[in-house]
C-alpha cells in the first residue's frame, strides 16, 4: 500500500506553506469532550493497577500453602475484583456519555453511539532509530534529529485529533507515515526495542508490544472512533446534517471493517475480530437510523403511497438492530460490551418496529379510495406491505371495505402500543438510559401518540375481535453500506525520504558502507553502462552521489550531466553494494585480477570533483580504478566495465572516439 504513496523525488517539506502535518486539539482545553477523555486515562490508570493487583493476588494464592494465607489473600482477591468491577462500570458509563458527542442543536430525536478514542502512552523514537540509521544506513544519525522530532511530534498531535475532517487527515498520515517507518526502520527479522502501549476502549486494560502493529491498529481504530464523534455532532435537523451523519457512520464501518481484514491478530479486545464485527454493525444500524430521519425529516404526510415507505423504512430500521442486539448478545462479545449498548439496541428495535406498525394503522384506517385513483397500484403496494396478507383478506377488497381496514388497523396500532411499551420498559431497566432524558421523551412521545390514536377508534369487544396484525416487510430505497479508507487519495510525504528510495533503501536490504572509486573521464567511454532511476545503476554498479549532490534520486540524465560536467578531472564516485548474507562485505568489491576481468554491482551515492587537478597542466595518462578495457573489447562492448589486469599497460589510442555524452538519450546510457 505504501509503496503507491511513494514520492518520485525528494520534495522539501515547507512547514508553514502546505501544512506538513496538522497539530491536534489542545490537551489542556477544557471541553465537555476533553474532560470526558481526561477521565477515560485517569480511570485506565486505576484499571491498571487494580489489575496488576488481581495478578499479584493471584499469583500469591497459587504459592502459598498455608491455609490462612490463602483465605486471606481469596478476601482481599475479592475486593480487587469488586475494585476492578466498578472501575469498569465508570468507563462503561463514560462510554455511554452520548450527550457529550451529541449536537449542540436542540433536537428532539434518539441519541446515536460514538466510541471513544482509545489512550496511549508516549513513546520515544529517537534513540533506536539513530542508532539503525548509523548501523544499517551507515549514516551520520544526527543529520536526521529534525525528522525524528516531526514523527514524535506528529504522534503526539494524534493523541488529541480535532473532531472533523482534518483530525481525521491527521490520524491517516500518521497511519500512511507509519507504513514508511515500518519498511525503514523494522525489518520483520527482529524487534527494535520499540514498546507500544494502548489501551483497550472498552475495559480499559493495558496492551503492550513491541512492533508496529498494535500501533497502526490502534490509530486505524481511533480513525473509526472519530468517524463516529463526527456523525453525532453533526445536527439532524437539517437534510445535510443527515447526510454528513450518514457519510460518517458509513466511514467509520469502513474504517472498523478494513481493521477487522487487515490486522487479525490485534491482543486488544476491543479490536478482536467478533468485536469489531459488532461495531461495524452497530455503525451501519446507525446509519440506517440516520436515513430513515433524512426521509421523515420534511414531514409525513398522511398519503397512502409515502405512509407505506415510511412503514418498510421503519421496519428495515427495526430488522438491524434486531441483527446488532442478537450479535451483541453472543458469546464472546457479550461480556465486554457495554450493557447499556445492548439495551439501547434493542430499545431501537422495538421503538422502530411499532413506529412502523403506526404508519401502516395510520394508512389503513385514514385511508380513502378516491375515484379515479390507482386502484392497481394501491392494491400492490398493500400485498407487498406483508409477507402475506391475513387470513381472510384479500388487499383489493379490504381497500374497498372500510370496516376491515379500521380493523386491520387497529390490530397494527395494538401491536405498536405493546411496542412501544417494551420499549419504554426496556429503557427503565438500564440506569444509564433512564439518565438520557432526550431518549425518555421521545419514546414517551411516541407511546402517547399511539395510544391516542388508538383511543379514536377503540370499541368495547376489541380484545375479542382484534386480528393478528402481521409482520412489517423491510425495505429501503437506499442501503446504507461500507465506505473503505481511500488512503490513496491522501498525498503524505515520507519524513527520513533523504534515505533513498523505499523500495531500494529499506529495512529489509542491507548494504555495504559507502567507498569512494576515483576515476577520469578521458576521450572516449569509460566503460559501463548506467541503467535505471532513482538511483541510478552503473552496470554492474549503482551510483549514489556525484561532486557531493546526492544521487539517490536522480535519473540516468542528470547523473550523466554531472558527469558531464566534470570534464576530464580527477572524479571521484561514492558507491554502495548489496550485502547478502551469505556473503561477505568484500566479495561485493571491484579489486583487481590478473589476467581475468570481473563485473560488479553498486549504488552510487555521490560524485566528487577533484578541484585540486591544474587545467592548464598536462597531466600524464595514467590507469583509474576503473580503467579503459582494450580496444578490442570495447568495439565488442561499450557496456561493460573492465579492470585492467595487474601491470598491463593501457594500449595507444591514436583515434579519438565519439563523446561519451553524445549517448544521453534514453534512460539506459552508456558510459
Amino acid at each position: 500500500m505504501t509503496d503507491t504513496l511513494l514520492p518520485t523525488a525528494p520534495q522539501p517539506l515547507e512547514k508553514e506553506r502546505d501544512g506538513y502535518f496538522r497539530k491536534g486539539c489542545n490537551p489542556l482545553a477544557q471541553t465537555g469532550r476533553s474532560k470526558l477523555q481526561n477521565q477515560r486515562a485517569a480511570l485506565n490508570q486505576q484499571i491498571l493497577k487494580a489489575v496488576r493487583m488481581r495478578t499479584g493476588a493471584e499469583n500469591l494464592l497459587k504459592a502459598a500453602t498455608n491455609h490462612k494465607v490463602r483465605e486471606q489473600v481469596r478476601l482481599e482477591l475479592s475486593f480487587v475484583n469488586s475494585d476492578l468491577q466498578m472501575l469498569k462500570e465508570q468507563l462503561e458509563g463514560l462510554n455511554i456519555s452520548v450527550g457529550v458527542y451529541q449536537s449542540t442543536e436542540e433536537a428532539f430525536t434518539i441519541p446515536l453511539i460514538p466510541l471513544g478514542l482509545k489512550e496511549t502512552k508516549d513513546v520515544d523514537f529517537s534513540v533506536v532509530l539513530k542508532d539503525f540509521i548509523l548501523e544499517h544506513y551507515s549514516e551520520d544519525s544526527y543529520l536526521y534529529e529534525d525528522e525524528i522530532a516531526d514523527v514524535m511530534d506528529l504522534r503526539q498531535a494524534c493523541r488529541t485529533p480535532s473532531r472533523d475532517e482534518a483530525g481525521v487527515e491527521l490520524l491517516m498520515s500518521y497511519f500512511i507515515q507509519l507504513g514508511f517507518m515500518e519498511s525503514r526502520f523494522f525489518p520483520p527479522t527482529r524487534q527494535m526495542g520499540i514498546l507500544f502501549t494502548w489501551y483497550d476502549s472498552l475495559t480499559g486494560v493495558p496492551v503492550s508490544q513491541q512492533n508496529l502493529l498494535l500501533e497502526k491498529a490502534s490509530i486505524l481504530f481511533n480513525m473509526g472512533a472519530l468517524y463516529t464523534q463526527i456523525g453525532t455532532r453533526c445536527n439532524r435537523q437539517t437534510q445535510e446534517g443527515l447526510e454528513c451523519t450518514v457519510d460518517a457512520f458509513q466511514r467509520a464501518a469502513g474504517v472498523l471493517n478494513y481493521l477487522k481484514e487487515t490486522f487479525t491478530h490485534t491482543p486488544s479486545y476491543d479490536m478482536s475480530p467478533a468485536m469489531l464485527s459488532v461495531l461495524v454493525k452497530m455503525m451501519l444500524a446507525q446509519a440506517q437510523e440516520s436515513m430513515f430521519e433524512k426521509i421523515c425529516l420534511p414531514g409525513i404526510q398522511n398519503e397512502f403511497f409515502m405512509l407505506v415507505k415510511v412503514a418498510h423504512e421503519a421496519a428495515k430500521v427495526r430488522e438491524v438492530y434486531q441483527q446488532l442486539h442478537a450479535a451483541m448478545s453472543q458469546a464472546p462479545v457479550k461480556e465486554n460490551v457495554p450493557y447499556s449498548w445492548a439495551r439501547l439496541a434493542c430499545v431501537k428495535a422495538h421503538h422502530y418496529g411499532a413506529l412502523a406498525h403506526y404508519f401502516a394503522a395510520t394508512l389503513l384506517i385514514d385511508h380513502k379510495l378516491k375515484p379515479g385513483a390507482d386502484e392497481d397500484h394501491q392494491e400492490k403496494c398493500l400485498a407487498q406491505l406483508y409477507d402475506h396478507m391475513p387470513e381472510g383478506l384479500m388487499p383489493l377488497a379490504t381497500l374497498k371495505n372500510r370496516a376491515q381496514r379500521i380493523d386491520l388497523g387497529k390490530s397494527h396500532l395494538h401491536r405498536a402500543i405493546s411496542q412501544h411499551e417494551e420499549s419504554v420498559r426496556e429503557a427503565s431497566l438500564c440506569t444509564k438510559l433512564r439518565n438520557i432524558e432526550v431518549l425518555q421523551e421521545v419514546l414517551c412521545a411516541a407511546l402517547q401518540r399511539s395510544r391516542l390514536k388508538y383511543a379514536q377508534h377503540q370499541d368495547e369487544d376489541d380484545l375479542l375481535n382484534l386480528l393478528d396484525a402481521p409482520d412489517i416487510v423491510s425495505k429501503t430505497e437506499k442501503e446504507v453500506e461500507i465506505i473503505p479508507p481511500q488512503f490513496s487519495k491522501m498525498t503524505v510525504t515520507d519524513f527520513f525520504q533523504k534515505l533513498g528510495p523505499l523500495s531500494v533503501f529499506s529495512a529489509s536490504k542491507r548494504w555495504t558502507p559507502p567507498r569512494s572509486i576515483h576515476f577520469i573521464a578521458e576521450e572516449g567511454d569509460l566503460g559501463f553502462t548506467l541503467r535505471g532511476n532513482s538511483p541510478v545503476q552503473v552496470h554492474f554498479l549503482d551510483p549514489v552521489a556525484v561532486q557531493d549532490v546526492d544521487c539517490k534520486w536522480l535519473t540516468v540524465s542528470e547523473v550523466m550531466k554531472l558527469l558531464k560536467d566534470s570534464g576530464e578531472e580527477d572524479i571521484e564516485m561514492k558507491v554502495v553494494s548489496l550485502l547478502d548474507s551469505t556473503s561477505s562485505m568484500h566479495s561485493k568489491c571491484a579489486t583487481y585480477s590478473v589476467g581475468m576481468q570481473k563485473t560488479y554491482s553498486m549504488i552510487c551515492l555521490a560524485i566528487d570533483d577533484d578541484d585540486k587537478t591544474d587545467k592548464t597542466k598536462k597531466v600524464s595518462k595514467k590507469l583509474s580504478f576503473l580503467s579503459w578495457g582494450t580496444n578490442k573489447n570495447r568495439q565488442k562492448s561499450a557496456s561493460t566495465m573492465c579492470l585492467p589486469a595487474v601491470g598491463v599497460a593501457r594500449p595507444h589510442i591514436k583515434k579519438k572516439l565519439p563523446s561519451p555524452f553524445s549517448l544521453l538519450n534514453t534512460d539506459s546510457s552508456l558510459y
